[in-house]
This record gives structure tokens, C-alpha cells and sequence, in this order.
């Protein structure tokens, strides 16, 4: 909760499409609320981006739909301030989260799932180096009713080490190699 101040300055200047799920300035305490509800039910492990270079929270991340028998996990419910995207922000993040899943948490693999009409957010999976699952085609309804078509991504254990180098490189997803991320301290 001490990141919602940071966080609703990040989402203030967020196109607030309908295809996301990025929450308005005034949605994000809520939206905080609901991840870390989700974490305590065991089914959601959230996480802030900070930014070291400036020390601002710019965005979150999680491991979601967490299958710890079976060793799977998704990276999701992800997104950036606009100050945040296109910069090193995204791939300094990625090669965290993807570490800690295969370096420390042993996942067999590693799951992305994006809206069909959400093209920035499969380019940018696709540039990680993860592989096109499939298509989930009228997966679940969104907020506003319409059902939705949901693109599955996957990075498996011997493919780590090709993506780790692509993102230790800088040459996937954020080119610019401005800025760069550790973890946000306090929830």
C-alpha cells in the first residue's frame, strides 16, 4: 500500500484501453487491495517496478494462476507508466521475474496471456523470445461484457538461457537502455 501513491501518477498518463486491465488513477488502492488478497489466498504473488535511476514505483507485476504441483506459472497483470515503457524498464523486470522463476522457484514453465487486440503487449512477449501457445477464443468475458480471445505465450526451461542472454543484451523489448529496476521495498 505505500506504492499507491507512485503507482496512481504511474497510471495517470495511461491510455486506459478497453482491452486491459490497468486501473484508473483512482482505481489503483483498490486494485493493490485485490493483488494482495490474492497473494494471501496463495494464488497471486504481486510485485512493484521501481526504478532505480529516479526511485519512483512505475508499474507492477505478478506471478499468477500459480500451479506449484505441476510447477507452472504465468507472468502477468503486468503494466508500466508511460514515463517506464520502451526503456530497459521492461527487460531489466523480465529478467528478474524469469530468474526467479527458473533459477529459484524450479518452474518447468513459464506461461504469458495478453488480449488479442492488445498488439504492444504480444509484440513485446514475442520479442522476449517466448513462443505462441495458441489463441483461448472467447477464453472470458471482460469488464465491459465482451467476451475476449486471449493469446498464450510460453518460456520453458531450456529456452531460459537464449532468453536471459536476449535480455541481458538489451535486445529485446526495451532498446533504449534508459533507466533500470529493482525491487520496490515494503507491499
Amino acid at each position: 500500500m505505500t506504492h499507491v501513491d507512485d503507482l496512481a501518477v504511474a497510471a495517470a498518463g495511461l491510455e486506459h484501453a478497453w482491452y486491459t486491465s490497468v486501473p484508473t488513477p483512482e482505481g489503483v488502492a483498490d486494485d493493490v487491495d485485490q493483488r494482495l488478497a490474492w497473494r494471501d489466498a496463495g494464488t497471486m504473488n504481486p510485485w512493484a517496478i521501481r526504478r532505480l535511476d529516479t526511485g519512483r514505483v512505475v508499474g507492477v507485476t505478478t506471478f499468477c494462476n500459480i500451479d506449484q504441483p505441476n510447477r507452472h506459472v504465468e507472468v502477468g497483470h503486468t503494466w508500466l507508466g508511460v514515463d517506464a515503457q520502451r526503456t530497459h524498464v521492461n527487460t531489466a523486470t523480465k529478467l528478474l521475474v524469469l530468474g526467479h522463476a527458473f533459477e529459484v522457484c524450479d518452474v518447468i514453465a513459464v506461461e504469458f496471456r495478453t488480449h488479442w487486440h492488445n498488439r504492444q503487449s504480444r509484440a513485446a512477449i514475442a520479442r522476449l523470445g517466448a513462443k505462441q501457445d495458441g489463441v483461448l477464443r472467447n477464453h472470458r468475458f471482460g469488464p465491459d461484457g465482451t467476451l475476449r480471445d486471449t493469446v498464450v505465450f510460453s518460456i520453458l526451461p531450456q529456452e531460459w538461457p537464449a532468453v536471459r542472454r536476449g535480455l541481458r543484451s538489451g535486445s529485446p523489448v526495451g532498446r533504449s537502455g534508459r533507466g533500470s529496476v529493482g525491487p520496490a521495498r515494503g507491499r
